[in-house]
């Protein structure tokens, strides 16, 4: 624990996790590094993309889950004429085959993938299969069960194409495999393709420029912060941004002692069944749901923290 203070920390940082780690390597070293006992991912990226990686701390990790179903926003090279076991270049090439198709053919195979999709995932994801994740047992040489997932594509645009190379950038829905998209696209083409390059920009309506990498937060977190104009501080998410795209609800500050309590609270304005962020004036101190007659339910509150 090289930073105990640390230890308390609130809020979400978001790492621009580099390529060659795991999505839980760069959750780990973060850890080991802040000496932070609570923290978690929001969503898995895959070792060889890079890009917005949201890690949720402290009070911030209760409301995680809501962040994975936030949309994405990538950016993905791919190459033609060879298919792998991944998908990706980090796999074993299976098969090559001759680039042979037209423009108009290719804008046609793009068009494919708009709207609502249907997508087998890869043998070698994270999707767990008896508490196990299936990349686990595809290097075992074990088959498991896959299912059929519906994604949405929001947006996708072909920036560039030249000779045997591509690049997209792809809006989409929770739970879209790119590499699922490249390697179904080489497919219909008749050649095969794979991810040589992924990058994902952004989750949900998460800032951009609040990202940061490994790097920097190293050198801000052993620079003496003082002298410097930056501090980890300036990178840090508020808790509640996780559900920042759920409805306010501002309660008084009677209506909140019972909140927090656990006990359901009577709003007389907000008649929609839906999940709410409850705030006692500026602060935030929980989620709540809420239901067609003004009924607000407890689901995740705010411990007591300094």
């Amino acid at each position: 624990m090289l930073f105990p203070k640390f230890n308390s920390i609130h809020g979400v940082l978001l790492i621009d996790k580099p390529s060659g780690l795991s999505s839980n390597n760069v959750l780990q070293k973060i850890k080991n590094f802040l000496g932070i006992k609570k923290a978690g991912h929001t969503g898995t990226l895959d070792p060889l993309a890079t890009g917005m990686l949201p890690i949720c701390f402290g009070e911030a990790t209760k409301f995680a889950q809501y962040s994975i179903n936030s949309g994405k926003h990538y950016r993905v090279i791919a190459k033609l004429g060879e298919s792998t076991t991944t998908y990706d270049s980090d796999g074993e090439i299976i098969k090559n085959r001759l680039i042979n198709f037209t423009d108009d053919e290719f804008s046609k195979a793009l068009k494919q993938f708009q709207g609502n999709i249907k997508q087998v995932p890869p043998i070698y994801s994270a999707i767990k299969y008896k508490g196990i994740p299936s990349y686990k047992y595809a290097r075992k040489g074990i088959k498991t069960p896959r299912i059929n997932r519906t994604a949405v594509i929001h947006q996708l645009i072909c920036i560039e194409r030249r000779k045997n190379f591509f690049e997209l950038e792809i809006k989409c829905s929770k739970g879209t495999y790119i590499r699922t998209i490249i390697n179904d696209l080489g497919e219909i083409l008749g050649c095969g393709a794979h991810v040589i390059l992924l990058r994902r920009l952004q989750v949900g309506s998460y800032p951009i420029n609040k990202m940061i990498t490994l790097n920097k937060l190293y050198s801000l977190v052993k620079i003496n912060n003082f002298f410097l104009k930056e501090n980890i501080y300036d990178f840090l998410m508020p808790i509640d941004s996780p559900i920042a795209s759920f409805p306010e609800v501002i309660i008084s500050s009677r209506s909140a002692s019972y909140f927090r309590t656990g006990k359901m609270i009577k709003i007389s304005y907000f008649h929609k069944s839906q999940f709410v962020r409850v705030m006692e004036g500026k602060k935030f101190i929980g989620l709540g749901e809420s239901d067609n007659q003004g009924h607000i339910k407890p689901r995740r509150l705010l411990s007591n923290y300094k």
